[in-house]
């Protein structure tokens, strides 16, 4: 044993000798691009036509997408002015909206769980600008802006929230469980409406619908393995579908750099092409979303988005969302990269309209929201009832469904 034992010593030596030296693995990597994350560096081609309608071309900063397995879109993004004050207007809408929701919970008028997009609107309306009715979205619980961009109301959200009849889902959904006919929520469980988008965009292919499907999760949810079966999945039957990753920095409480090994997610999908998009820009969602969508729908497969945003509030109103970083970051990117004032910025040096203009629409978005806050304070709590109802589709219920105890059922009449 002991004459074995100094071969295997003289062997690993000899190996040790031929091999080359070590090198350090900073130094085996690619140089690492840093994405342009500011929300007013885009420029006009030309000057701006005078109609409001007519298009024109808007250059976006060289490092605004960065891509894998793929070639970025273009730089240069058709917008008309009217898409600009729209953009605009909505963007300032769903601001109040969740603004007035942070109120709200805080005068306890709004219970449970609230996650708020504040920081975040160029994401939901960013990609309504560029996506068609019959496209469907779905996303975690970070939910209440697409809910309105996706046909719903501010005064069904609101509502929803406080647990209204006149809420979205009739007040017993509450802010995670918000629908439309193209938008499948609003969803609680983290990561699991990435597999049922993949599955989404499954019946848009068999249906042999020219539609896409756009599943969004947050960073904090991107180890998930169904998140990586989905993508499977998808890419095994080439679905019409757009994982897009709404990177916000944080998971909960967690920094990406401290939960992922890998964080560009754009990079995540193996075979799957992936594109990373600063978010903070509404013109570079936009067209990342118009790109996307036509990627898909020409037969290429699915698509990985990583939107790079960043929220202003803590991960819910339970979190106060500074024990993790400092009141001074978040003031910075308020203050030089905001999403609204980015393009309020650009809206006037471009000349497209004026800021007494402007200021009639933050103004307006503030009395739709004030209404709608007070029509559905107005509104009554479901009835006991109610909550026998829509658990299965209508027409299809059992005769009778038992409650929490035995002695506890509900007789359905055939009309029900």
């Amino acid at each position: 044993m002991s004459s074995f034992s100094s071969i295997l010593r003289g062997s690993r030596a000899l190996r040790a000798a031929r091999a080359p030296a070590a090198r350090p693995m900073r130094s085996t990597l690619p140089a690492i691009r840093f994405l342009q994350t500011d929300a007013d560096k885009s420029a006009p081609v030309a000057d701006l036509p005078s109609a409001t309608d007519a298009p024109f071309m808007v250059r976006l900063p060289d490092e605004t997408f960065h891509s894998y397995r793929c070639e970025p879109p273009s730089l240069e993004v058709e917008v008309t002015k009217d898409q600009l004050v729209d953009m605009y207007q909505n963007m300032v809408r769903m601001r109040r909206m969740e603004q007035a929701a942070d109120a709200l919970y805080k005068q306890k008028l709004i219970r449970g769980f609230c996650h708020l997009a504040i920081g975040q609107e160029a994401v939901a309306v960013g990609m309504e600008a560029s996506i068609s009715p019959d496209d469907r979205v779905i996303t975690a619980y970070r939910c209440h802006t697409f809910a309105v961009m996706r046909g719903g109301t501010i005064k069904g959200v609101i509502a929803e929230l406080m647990g209204r009849v006149d809420g979205m889902s009739y007040g017993k959904g509450g802010s995670m469980h918000i629908f439309t006919p193209s938008f499948f929520g609003g969803n609680g469980i983290v990561g699991a409406q990435v597999p049922v988008g993949a599955g989404v965009a499954l019946a848009q292919k068999y249906s042999k619908k020219k539609a896409t499907t756009f599943a969004l999760y947050g960073d904090g949810a991107s180890n998930q393995g169904q998140v990586f079966e989905a993508y499977n999945m998808a890419k095994l039957w080439n679905l019409p579908c757009v994982f897009v990753c709404e990177n916000n920095k944080y998971g909960m409480g967690t920094p990406a750099e401290r939960s992922s090994q890998n964080t560009q997610y754009f990079t995540r999908g193996d075979q799957i092409p992936g594109l990373q998009v600063n978010a903070m820009d509404i013109l570079a969602v936009k067209q990342a979303t118009a790109w996307a969508r036509e990627w898909t729908l020409s037969g290429k497969g699915p698509l990985v988005l990583e939107l790079v945003t960043y929220r202003y509030g803590g991960h819910s109103m339970s979190d106060p969302g500074t024990t993790y970083r400092t009141r001074e970051e978040i003031q910075q990117v308020r203050s030089e990269r905001d999403v609204i004032a980015g393009l309020k910025k650009n809206i006037l040096e471009w000349n497209v309209t004026d800021e007494d203009s402007l200021k009639a629409i933050d103004k307006a978005a503030k009395e739709e929201v004030d209404a709608a806050v007070a029509e559905a304070k107005q509104s009554p709590m479901p009835d006991l009832k109610e909550f026998w109802t829509d658990i299965y589709y209508k027409g299809t219920e059992p005769p009778f469904m038992r409650g929490r105890e035995k002695e506890e059922f509900h007789v359905y009449s055939p009309s029900a």
